[in-house]
Parts: C-alpha cells; sequence; structure tokens
C-alpha cells in the first residue's frame, strides 16, 4: 500500500463517520429517536453500497470500502443500541437491532454484490 493511498483511505474514513453522524442525526429528526432507524439505514446503504463497490469497481475497493464505507457503518453503534433497547425493557427491538441487522445487512450487501456484478 502506498502512503499516498493510505492517506486517502484516512480521509475517506473520516468523511466516512462524518457522513454516518449527519446520516443518524437527519434520520432521528424525521421519525424519532426511540428506535436506531438512523444506524439501521446507515448500516444496510454502506453494506449494499460496499457490495457494489466490490464487484463494480474493484480497484477502489480499498478507499472506498475500507476507508468511506468502514468510517461510514458501525457494528458497535448497533450493539451498543441493542444493549441499550433490552436494558429499557425493549427486548423485541433490541433482538431486532442485534439479529435482524445483521441479517438485513447480509441481504442487502449480496443484492450489491449481484447489482455491481452488471456493471
Amino acid at each position: 500500500m502506498t502512503p499516498l493511498l493510505f492517506v486517502g483511505a484516512a480521509l475517506a474514513g473520516g468523511a466516512g463517520a462524518v457522513l454516518r453522524y449527519v446520516l443518524d442525526l437527519a434520520v432521528g429528526a424525521v421519525v424519532g429517536r426511540r428506535f436506531p432507524w438512523g444506524i439501521l439505514v446507515v448500516n444496510l446503504s454502506g453494506s449494499f453500497a460496499l457490495g457494489v463497490v466490490t464487484t463494480a469497481l474493484p480497484d477502489a475497493a480499498f478507499l472506498i470500502g475500507a476507508g468511506l464505507l468502514g468510517g461510514f457503518t458501525t457494528f458497535s453503534t448497533a450493539m451498543l443500541d441493542a444493549v441499550a433497547l433490552w436494558r429499557d425493557g425493549e427486548r423485541a427491538a433490541s433482538l431486532f437491532v442485534a439479529v435482524g441487522m445483521l441479517v438485513l445487512g447480509l441481504a442487502a450487501a449480496a443484492l450489491g454484490l449481484l447489482l455491481g456484478a452488471q456493471f
């Protein structure tokens, strides 16, 4: 890996984290913050985009995938949300975040791989 690619991926990761924060806030402002809809949108769109990038743009997969989308998506926040929901007595919502987000994320990534292979 060249130093330029490393710096590019680091900057892209920072941009992805900012995009995640902005999108999470925007979704939360529209639908409320009781359930982590923003993180669900972030993780599903990021999984889908990573699938597309992996197959359609393999030369950019590190910069966009590991950099931008790596900073954009967040498994740790989803799991923290699952624990908080469980603690607050929202058992079904907690299980959906913990298990449902994983299953839906895999489906979104598979769909992205299929779509990206068309290019």
